[in-house]
């Protein structure tokens, strides 16, 4: 083990931010869906009055006593929103913006002045608002995992039910549940979570901790219990890269590079995840375009076959553009690409549709023509409305759907009919 790490106040330090980082991600998790992140937001900024309070009543500056004080505060914060928000117009935010920019200017003039009175040099509570955890001890360390623990006992026990608040509270209301009492207990951790991190990242960044590790885990999964796993190890690894990071650099604070290591965090899941990321979606985005370009080469031949009434009737690529109003080089490029997929045979620069390119063809032509029909009879839609949006959905119909449509476009008796040539091809 490297000597700096060997050090039991950087021990003690990882500990406590590691702790801060999985706490602040579990509980950030129902908070993000709970559309309550900003919550942790105003609960910290209502956390410093508490602090100056329990400094000026005590005179000690100890952490527990200071966290009691927080939670103290941050609870009063949060009835003062949920009275503002039930018994008044005022939406939310309006009151999360009012309990926050309150309860954190008294704070400031509580801390001015203790730092003016005779004991102020002794407080050292601006700490509490950008955070130290450089300070951090044994002691303060025990009490945060007791917080922790506390945070995390409570959401794996109350799981369930945070689900249904967070997804269905009406359905929650109605097998019983006070979606009122779920929402205060949601605060009373959420309190717990923003005392915890009050010394390590101070209550301006402490917001921070409760979103970004969640909204990262967000994108890696769709399921809450994974989402609650990975946002709590997310914040973890947040915590301690933040912590060895700060022990590494010359005078470089914790809190800051903790949410920095969670944004980076943040990030990578933007732009990786398999599913949600900007690049899978982009992949997706370029196959689908790739789709719609290629039954789109292949509608425009049938049609051109169709009108001239000849299946194997040949055609300039230039000629197909014309008629079809597409674009002569990606219809060139695609029609190239269905001959390497035996659908297209060309010669002499004109082609024509293979028996297997006909086939193809006529199933994506039957879907364009089939939603035509939908939208028009079921839609309401003129015919010189419908093409375009049926050439957007055709690409996209799954077979059930397909299916489903047929079945209600035979029931009214609008069930397209093609021309009867078309029907030995389709068999």
């Amino acid at each position: 083990m490297p000597d700096w790490l060997a050090d039991s106040n950087t021990q003690w330090v990882l500990a406590g931010c590691v702790l801060l980082g999985i706490s602040s991600g579990v509980l950030g998790s129902f908070a993000l869906l709970r559309r309550r992140s900003l919550m942790g937001d105003a609960l910290a900024h209502a956390a410093l009055p508490g602090v100056c309070a329990a400094f000026l009543i005590t005179g000690t500056r100890s952490l527990p006593v200071f966290l009691i004080g927080a939670l103290i505060a941050g609870l009063l914060g949060a009835g003062c929103i949920q009275a503002i928000t039930r018994h008044s117009r005022i939406k939310e935010d309006a009151a999360l913006g009012l309990v926050l920019s309150v309860f954190f200017g008294f704070g400031i003039v509580l801390l001015t002045l203790i730092q003016h009175s005779d004991r102020g040099s002794q407080a050292g509570l601006d700490k509490f608002i950008f955070g130290q955890a450089a300070s951090l001890i044994g002691t303060d360390v025990q009490v945060m995992a007791g917080c922790a623990a506390v945070v995390c006992i409570a959401s794996a026990a109350l799981f369930k039910e945070f689900k249904l608040l967070c997804f269905d509270a009406e359905f929650a209301r109605g097998i019983g549940f006070s979606a009122t009492f779920l929402d205060g207990l949601l605060m009373l951790l959420i309190v717990l979570a923003v005392v915890i991190g009050l010394q390590a990242v101070g209550v301006v960044l402490m917001a921070a901790m409760l979103i970004t590790p969640a909204a990262a885990a967000r994108f890696w999964t769709d399921r809450l219990d994974a989402m609650v796993w990975n946002a709590g190890l997310i914040g973890g690894l947040s915590g301690a890269l933040g912590a060895l990071l700060s022990t590494l650099a010359v005078r470089m604070p914790t809190g800051p590079l903790i949410v920095l290591a969670a944004t980076v965090m943040f990030l990578i899941s933007l732009v990786f995840a398999p599913r949600r990321g900007l690049l899978s979606k982009a992949a997706r985005l370029l196959a689908i375009r790739s789709q719609v370009a290629r039954e789109n080469a292949l509608r425009a031949l049938y049609e051109y076959a169709e009108a001239a009434g000849a299946w194997d009737v040949k055609v300039s690529r230039d000629e197909l553009a014309a008629v079809k109003g597409q674009n002569p080089v990606g219809l060139a490029a695609q029609i190239a690409r269905l001959e390497r997929e035996g659908l297209v045979v060309t010669h002499d620069g004109r082609s024509s549709l293979t028996p297997e390119g006909l086939r193809t063809a006529y199933e994506v032509v039957r879907n364009h023509r089939l939603w035509e029909m939908f939208l028009m009879y079921e839609g309401q839609l003129g015919a010189d409305h419908v093409d375009r949006d049926a050439d957007f959905i055709e690409h996209h119909l799954p077979r059930a759907t397909v299916a489903e449509l047929e079945r209600l476009l035979r029931v009214h008796g609008l069930e397209p009919e093609l021309p009867p040539s078309v029907h030995p091809v389709a068999a």
